[in-house]
C-alpha cells in the first residue's frame, strides 16, 4: 500500500486530522460502507448533503450524525448556481433547509456543487447564517480512479487540517458506475490511521 507522503514517519495522527469531506449523498449502498469504514478506522467526515436524497434515506442521515458525524448542506437540486437566477437559488436552498430540518439538521456550512458559486451564492449563505465551504485535496473519485491512483495523486497533500473531497453518491458528471474505490481510498486512509 502506498504511504501518505509530507508527514512523519509514524505519525498517524496527520491521517485523523484531515477532514474527510464527501458530497452528494447519502446513498442507500455506498454511504453505509463508507460509514462502516470510517467507523473501523475511528475517522470522522462531513457530509454534504442533496437534501431530496437525505429525505428518501433519512436512516442513514440519522446513523451519520449517532455516529459522531457532520451532516451539512450541499442543495435541494444538484445545479451549478452560476446556472439558476437568485429567485431559483434561494427556492433551493429554502428546499432543502426545510427537508433537512425535518430531520432535525440544522447545517451551519453549505458546499454548492461543484463548489460554483454566483453573485447572489454569498447573499444566500448570510441569509441563513451558512458558511460557505470548499476543500484543499481533490481526490477526483467521480472520475472511477484506482484508490491507489488517488492516493498517489493527493498522498503529498494528505497532511495536517486538510479539506479532502469524495463522494458518497453519483452526482452528475460521474464517470463511474459505483463508489467502490472512493470506499477503498477510505479504507487505505484508515490502515494508516490504525498503523
Amino acid at each position: 500500500m502506498p504511504r501518505l507522503r509530507g508527514r512523519a514517519s509514524g505519525d498517524a495522527k496527520c491521517v485523523t486530522r484531515l477532514q474527510l469531506t464527501f458530497d452528494d449523498g447519502p446513498d442507500p449502498v455506498w454511504t453505509p460502507r463508507i460509514l462502516e469504514a470510517l467507523r473501523g478506522a475511528r475517522l470522522r467526515a462531513t457530509f454534504y448533503v442533496i437534501a431530496k436524497r437525505a429525505a428518501a434515506h433519512s436512516t442513514i442521515v440519522k446513523r451519520a450524525r449517532a455516529e459522531g458525524h457532520a451532516v451539512e448542506l450541499h442543495c435541494d437540486v444538484h445545479i451549478r448556481h452560476t446556472e439558476l437566477s437568485p429567485h431559483e437559488g434561494r427556492e433551493d436552498t429554502r428546499r432543502a433547509l426545510g427537508r433537512l430540518t425535518a430531520l432535525d439538521v440544522r447545517p451551519a456550512r453549505w458546499r454548492t456543487p461543484w463548489g460554483v458559486q454566483a453573485d447572489w451564492t454569498e447573499g444566500v449563505a448570510r441569509e441563513h447564517s451558512l458558511e460557505l465551504c470548499g476543500w484543499d485535496v481533490d481526490t477526483h473519485d467521480w472520475r472511477g480512479d484506482s484508490a491507489e491512483t488517488m492516493l498517489a495523486a493527493t498522498g503529498p497533500s494528505l497532511r495536517g487540517d486538510a479539506v479532502v473531497l469524495l463522494h458518497d453518491g453519483l452526482g452528475p458528471g460521474a464517470r463511474r458506475a459505483d463508489c467502490g474505490e472512493t470506499l477503498r481510498f477510505v479504507q487505505l486512509l484508515g490502515a494508516e490511521a490504525t498503523a
